[in-house]
């Protein structure tokens, strides 16, 4: 075929169609057969790894000297079949298409998965896991809670919605997918091969789970899984050889309460169930889709949204955690609160639907602090072993930063180490992005010396953010923020912006998507999926049945 090419450059007399064809076929291959990205690095998991910091610091193409409008910008485009909650996730070398390339994997709400080429946007392959003679659930399904029959928190299908995970050492993918057939609903969790997407063996499972308690819902003291109004939100967890599932609801329809459910990675048997409030209600997780931290001892880190707190007229008893960031160690086939926090005005979150955990909160990374935040503007930095309990008259925690009321915290924070400095960076709706320093003498966060930069988000959600740098390389570090350029994504499909700043300096804004909208803009905003950063690329999910792959042009 490069001989062939050459030819068509003398000769001219070819037929203009043949000329056109053999043009096309020629470039494709070029492109699919030229060397391989120097960049190997992996994305397995949502905002990165198990701290959910959000920061790829392996990232030596892309810098705050190239990411412009001039050399930066939109390079292909990945189309898929339905809106992108997941976030995408990318795995280097994989012996797929006679090579060994980086492959991007795409998971969206109608249940299907693809595998693209994330350095040229070749498809390998795409498989659909709605279950036989069902369809994915729609909004519409979603009648009760208080949304009045009028589900508006998604506009279509809810098939693939928390981000997978994938096990690169046994080169499977883990996820998710919800059916329906209009009148009964099933979960299932998956195992798929990345090289071709088959099913392991054991999956799908279908995922049911029974724990003892005599709360919302109970049956003769024992609570039953719904899988209606359990909705799987969070990204998966993988730990030790354990894939972790957790669950929140839709519109607070109940009965729901939070799960965790653990399943085996090698065989899909499940092996751990935890209910957050057995004797009472709710306490959902879904921290605007970011995934349970988990440090390297084994423990897991999550918020429970609004419910129950305590038993049997003690606030401080670990049976019914609502309202609380909790450390959880595995305790034989269920997990023990090893530590929690609960706000002192729990109380008045819940009346006033200001939950905790909406927020993604997630470790610093190489310390013993675990950053959250509430919908009432409040961020907690907590002492990830001791993290401050519950008290009627003040928060024992680490520390707590008011953002002001504004801020109401749908929104994933992420986290950055330069040479000289280490931010951790918020971006709620009707707030400005910020970039507040973290002090490891002290171990506090500095809200005088914060950076803030311009306004946002002016309706739900806040933005998503991730960043990417060449280690503490002066010069490399650069947060990326996605969020709805205008309207209100809670309850409507949005246009979209991507954002770059200068990690160290986020007053200084690198480039954007809407400065030449008509070569770079992706459409609408996938609200609570973080743009991956790869391989010196930035793929953008969408709600606009594609996936835009940002590069050096």
């Amino acid at each position: 075929m490069r001989e062939r090419c050459g030819l068509l450059m003398v000769r001219r007399t070819l037929p203009l169609p043949l000329v056109l064809l053999l043009l096309a076929t020629c470039k494709d291959n070029l492109t699919r057969n030229s060397a391989p990205n120097p960049q190997s690095v992996a994305v397995l998991t949502q905002h990165n790894d198990n701290t959910r910091s959000g920061w790829n610091d392996n990232e030596t193409a892309l810098t705050t000297g190239n990411v412009n409008v001039q050399q930066f910008g939109a390079v292909f485009t990945l189309p898929v079949d339905d809106q992108v909650y997941a976030q995408p996730l990318v795995v280097g070398h994989v012996s797929v298409g006679g090579g060994y390339p980086n492959v991007v994997y795409i998971a969206t709400v109608n249940n299907t998965l693809f595998a693209y080429d994330g350095d040229n946007g070749r498809l390998y392959w795409q498989r659909s896991f709605t279950a036989p003679g069902m369809r994915p659930p729609r909004n519409t399904d979603i009648t009760g809670g208080y949304c009045g029959g009028s589900y508006q928190d998604f506009s279509g299908n809810i098939g693939i919605v928390g981000t997978p995970v994938i096990d690169a050492a046994r080169g499977t993918m883990y996820f998710v997918a919800r059916s329906t057939t209009g009148s009964t609903f099933v979960q299932h969790l998956h195992a798929v091969n990345i090289v071709d997407g088959n099913e392991t063996a054991g999956s799908p499972t279908e995922i049911t789970a029974t724990y003892s308690g005599n709360g919302d819902g109970s049956v003769n003291g024992v609570i039953a899984f719904d899988a209606l109004r359990q909705n799987q939100r969070q990204g998966l967890t993988l730990l030790n050889g354990f894939v972790y599932v957790t669950f929140s609801s839709h519109c607070d329809w109940g009965p729901y309460h939070g799960w965790i459910l653990g399943y085996d990675a090698a065989t899909l048997q499940q092996r751990v169930v935890y209910n957050a409030t057995p004797n009472g209600f709710a306490g959902g997780m879904w921290q605007s889709g970011t995934g349970m931290a988990a440090d390297a001892e084994g423990n897991l880190y999550v918020v429970t949204g609004n419910g129950t707190v305590g038993d049997i007229a003690d606030p401080t008893s670990p049976t019914n955690r609502a309202e609380s960031a909790l450390k959880l160690s595995p305790a034989g086939a269920t997990l023990r609160v090893a530590s929690y926090f609960t706000p002192s005005n729990y109380q008045f979150l819940n009346d006033y639907d200001l939950d905790y955990g909406g927020m993604g909160g997630f470790l610093i990374p190489n310390s013993g602090y675990y950053l959250t935040g509430a919908k009432d503007g409040n961020l907690y930095l907590l002492n990830k072993d001791a993290m401050g309990g519950y008290l009627p008259s003040s928060n024992q925690v680490q520390q707590v930063v008011p953002l002001g009321g504004a801020a109401n915290m749908h929104c994933q924070a992420a986290y950055y180490k330069g040479s000289s400095q280490e931010f951790i960076y918020v971006w709620s709706e009707n707030d400005p992005l910020r970039a507040i320093p973290f002090d490891r003498a002290s171990n506090l966060l500095d809200p005088q010396g914060q950076v803030v930069s311009s306004i946002g988000p002016t309706g739900q959600s806040g933005a998503v953010l991730a960043v990417s740098s060449n280690g503490s390389k002066d010069g490399t570090g650069i947060l990326w923020a996605s969020y709805a350029f205008s309207g209100d994504a809670e309850h409507n499909v949005s246009p979209g912006i991507l954002r770059a700043f200068d990690a160290n300096d986020v007053t200084k804004e690198l480039w954007n998507n809407r400065q030449n909208v008509s070569r770079d803009g992706a459409g609408n905003y996938a609200k609570f999926s973080s743009p991956t950063i790869a391989d010196g690329h930035v793929y953008l999910p969408t709600f606009s049945n594609r996936v835009v792959v940002y590069g050096l042009r």
